[in-house]
């Protein structure tokens, strides 16, 4: 079963390693171990359900409990805490669009207000009920899953919008296909929901982002059906396919996807490259996809992650022959290490030669290539790296991640920008951030900057939510200002809605609120997120 106030299944734990934990208590100083309330004593608080019976909804009150908040570290706050003051008053599970109909139906006889629900995976607030006088019905999508078609001929497949990851590719994998859209919430969040925030997998370089694979589909909005044929190409005025990406349920229920699938590739292969600091690192990046290079995958972190990824191993005799090996290829121990993960995902002719290409633009700019065996324990462990957030809390550590994307030019500002902000943030406080990033997406044009960061839990609940206010804010002013989006690939909920102006203008939010008006008449469908209504955090 899954957690109901962290990360994935109950059943598996990540221990932080002894040399890790040592590493944190130098960083951040001795924690205090993180509040965890029992789930009962939450349940026996929850007040009545404000719905009527319905037989598509249950309102029993652990499952509204668990359907109550995201993967957010706010929304961990308040589970681990137990201040939870919002909860649905209930959570519907559709089997089919006429089920989603009869929700819509009843949601606005009953002055209803619907939050679609995917696997819950959510960082930024998307699920989060509002504080009002409404009735709120989460709609969960978990019992529609099915692959409908495969249309092999044109490598389009169409699937019921509630399946996940895992299962939506064990469908395609029979046939012999893939999606290969695999974000780090892959084992639990769903199609649906990747569409739903213009979601990026790991290996997007060679797949594409989810806008890439969306061919089209079904939305039911309170005002009728939204059909997207997924023709190869259109010329006819604006895609409607756009206004459903990146919609985060505010027009509507998104049902069914149309997706475009790949052949299983004949090799992929993950190899590990250091360079002797991140600006030769980005730049062997930056040449290697300006190049048009058929990697899959380029993911740099910085000298700091670099160190924190091999400390989290816990094999302090792999780490000293891994820096023995670098010293004599070259690198010194007084350079900033950089860590590059390269993924090949080809036919085998085509990888060897992709392979040779790539290596000699990284020797150009000082990489030292250290095979496949690292590659392999990260591709093996990627999803598994959430699970550290459930052991650092009970150390006493939060942890929480942001990400955005600029140009070329402006990523080494903005980076240390935005690195600057975390570390410095707490220092009123006397606490201390460890803050590092890594390049996670690249494009020609630019790349993606995924940064994670650590700090000590306070005793109270005020002053821990109070330190990550104070650290969401001054890093997101400071990737704004020097031109960087305020999402990448995880959307806009509730927590980036204070930037949002910035970057769409006050006539292109104006223009985003009146197309949702158009589609949800009466503003049923998760009021408040994406753009300002009538309530936010």
């Amino acid at each position: 079963m899954k957690r109901w106030n962290g990360w994935g299944s109950a059943e598996i734990d990540y221990p932080v390693p002894p040399s890790a934990l040592t590493y944190l208590n130098d960083a951040l100083g001795p924690p205090e171990p993180g509040p965890s309330v029992p789930l009962e004593s939450i349940v026996r608080r929850l007040p009545p359900s404000r719905l009527p019976d319905h037989p598509l909804v249950s309102l029993d009150p652990e499952l509204r409990l668990r359907h109550a908040r995201g993967q957010s570290l706010p929304d961990w706050i308040a589970l681990r805490f137990g201040r939870l003051d919002r909860f649905p008053d209930g959570v519907a599970r559709p089997g089919s669009d006429q089920d989603v109909e009869k929700i819509l139906a009843f949601a606005k006889e009953t002055g209803t207000w619907l939050i679609p629900y995917g696997g819950g995976t959510s960082v930024v607030g998307h699920i989060n009920p509002p504080p009002a006088d409404h009735p709120v019905l989460t709609v969960s999508m978990e019992r529609m899953r099915r692959m409908s078609d495969l249309d092999e001929a044109s490598r389009i497949a169409t699937f019921e919008a509630g399946v996940t990851g895992p299962h939506l590719e064990a469908q395609l994998r029979a046939r012999g296909y893939t999606l290969g859209h695999f974000p780090q919430s892959f084992e639990y969040s769903t199609l649906g929901g990747w569409i739903a925030t213009r979601s990026s997998g790991q290996q997007s370089l060679y797949y594409g982002r989810i806008e890439d694979l969306f061919a089209g589909g079904r939305m039911i909005t309170p005002a009728g059906r939204i059909e997207m044929p997924p023709f190869p190409a259109s010329a006819a005025g604006p895609d409607l396919r756009q206004a459903v990406l990146g919609s985060e349920g505010r027009l509507g229920i998104i049902t069914r996807a149309c997706v475009r699938v790949s052949l299983v590739p004949q090799l992929e292969r993950f190899h590990g490259i250091f360079f002797p600091g991140l600006e030769q690192g980005a730049a062997a990046v930056r040449e290697m996809v300006q190049s048009r290079l058929q990697l899959s995958m380029l993911r740099l972190s910085d000298s700091l992650e670099t160190d924190v990824s091999l400390a989290l191993t816990g094999n302090e005799r792999m780490v000293r022959l891994l820096n023995g090996l670098l010293r004599v290829r070259g690198l010194k121990d007084r350079d900033e290490k950089c860590m590059l993960f390269m993924g090949i995902t080809r036919a085998r002719g085509l990888a060897r030669k992709t392979r040779r290409m790539a290596l000699e633009i990284a020797r150009e700019h000082g990489g030292v290539h250290v095979g496949r065996k690292m590659g392999n324990e990260w591709r093996k462990g990627r999803f598994k790296t959430p699970y550290l957030r459930n052991a650092l809390w009970d150390l006493g550590y939060a942890v929480d991640t942001l990400e955005t994307a600029m140009t070329w030019s402006d990523l080494p500002t903005a980076t240390e920008a935005v690195l600057k902000a975390l570390r410095q943030g707490l220092e009123d406080r006397g606490e201390r951030v460890l803050a590092f990033s890594h390049i996670s997406h690249v494009y020609a044009t630019g790349a993606s900057i995924y940064v994670t960061y650590l700090f000590r839990l306070a005793a109270d609940v005020e002053e821990t939510l109070a330190r990550w206010k104070k650290l969401k804010a001054s890093a997101s002013e400071a990737l704004v200002a020097r031109g960087g989006t305020i999402s990448h690939q995880h959307g806009v909920g509730l927590d980036h809605l204070p930037w949002m102006e910035s970057e769409k203008g006050k006539l292109g939010l104006q223009g985003l609120g009146a197309l949702a008006k158009v589609f949800d008449p009466g503003g049923i469908m998760n009021p408040g997120k994406l753009f300002r209504s009538e309530w936010t955090r």
